[in-house]
């Protein structure tokens, strides 16, 4: 006899549970929240656990989910292992889709005592950090748990290998992807407006929550050796951190004299009405998976100028549909906007490469279809 799911009301639902560790916005918490809702309801039901309360909270009530709230404080906490395996008991959990490393760790756990497959997935190099405790033991459980690994990119999958002991077998990459639609957006004048920016002014934009690994004091010397003689000013969207980092890139553009130059606007609900303000998007980065701004940026028709960090060299092909300089080096970032400036011409042809390759890889139908793929290959079994 079929089970049959009485809160979808069809038979062979099956019911995946969605874990993430962080609770504040983010291209993996957006990528999480839309495997979490967009799943086709025909085949899928969710159940969604997060941490605590925050953006991704407010994100899924808006879309019409309740998470349930499972505290995860502590090296290992033990009660949450106990409770996460009482949950996927209790709510007949045939997968466990995890995001970032935590919640991989505790869901491979789980998994693994429970007996339901594990697919945990890998955002960034920085998910794996060199300086992280009990590493080795991090990823054995995973190892032995996770029936597969999702890497955002190619780069990143050989990242993991040369770093941990990983199965190189378990690990496949699927790109991150967006509603393309959804940024085909119409002109916006409003950061001009509100900056009492000049009509002729070159607005060039960075999307990414501040931390080191974006690199935005990179953009600030940057922005330092155009300034004054140019007509270029930069904006920077991304959620404050609480480390200080912030504070000093505040007196790092203080001291250069940038204060009318580089605006921190803080988190946006509405990436695609800010990327229609920009004339070129920036990324300083030190390191990346596959950046979901770009992605974005790419799909609002925005050329992208970025450093060769890991994600970007597969994102776009240089001087194709992307201009790319090397890490570190705020000369070389510069030198380009000044080229990119002057020939409107290239800027359209990049503009137009971008936007085809992103709504043919990089589109979220793409990925819901290589993430059910592995779904339904492990649910077979």
């Amino acid at each position: 006899m079929k089970k049959i799911d009485y809160l979808s009301g069809r038979a062979d639902v099956k019911t995946i549970l969605h874990i993430i560790d962080t609770t504040g916005p983010g291209g993996a918490e957006t990528v999480f929240i839309d495997l979490s809702t967009r799943l086709p309801v025909e085949k899928y039901r969710n159940v969604v656990v997060i941490r605590g309360k925050g953006w991704v909270y407010e994100e899924l009530c808006r879309r019409g989910v309740e998470p349930i709230l499972l505290d995860a404080k502590g090296s290992f906490n033990w009660r949450y292992l106990l409770n996460l395996i009482k949950l996927i008991r209790r709510k007949n959990v045939a997968l466990i889709q995890s995001h970032l490393l935590g919640a991989s760790v505790y869901s491979s756990l789980a998994g693994k005592l429970t007996g339901v497959p594990v697919v945990a997935v890998f955002h960034g190099e920085v998910d794996i950090g060199a300086k992280e405790r009990l590493k080795a033991l991090k990823m054995g459980a995973i190892n032995l748990g996770a029936s597969r690994v999702v890497a955002v990119s190619g780069g990143l999958r050989d990242d993991i290998v040369r770093r941990t002991r990983l199965k190189p077998k378990k690990i496949d990459v699927i790109y991150n992807g967006i509603d393309t639609d959804t940024f085909q957006h119409i002109r916006s004048d409003r950061l001009m407006r509100q900056f009492d920016w000049s009509d002729d002014a070159v607005i060039i934009g960075c999307l990414g929550n501040i931390r080191p690994a974006k690199g935005y004091d990179i953009l600030l010397k940057a922005a330092a050796r155009l300034a004054p003689e140019t007509n270029v000013r930069f904006v920077v969207a991304g959620q404050v951190d609480k480390s200080g980092l912030y504070e000093q890139l505040l007196e790092q553009r203080k001291t250069l004299g940038l204060e009318n130059i580089v605006q921190f606007l803080g988190f946006l609900e509405d990436p695609a009405e800010y990327l229609a303000n920009l004339d070129l998007f920036l990324s300083t980065s030190i390191s990346e998976g596959l950046p979901l701004s770009a992605i974005q940026a790419m799909a609002a028709g925005v050329p992208l100028l970025a450093t060769r960090c890991g994600g970007y060299e597969e994102l776009v092909t240089d001087r194709v549909s992307g201009w790319l300089v090397e890490v570190g080096n705020p000369e070389a970032i510069a030198e380009a906007i000044c080229q990119l400036n002057a020939d409107r011409g290239l800027l359209g042809r990049l503009t137009e490469a971008a936007r085809q390759h992103v709504q043919t890889t990089f589109d979220s139908r793409v990925m819901f279809s290589r993430y059910q793929e592995i779904y339904d290959r492990l649910l077979e079994k």
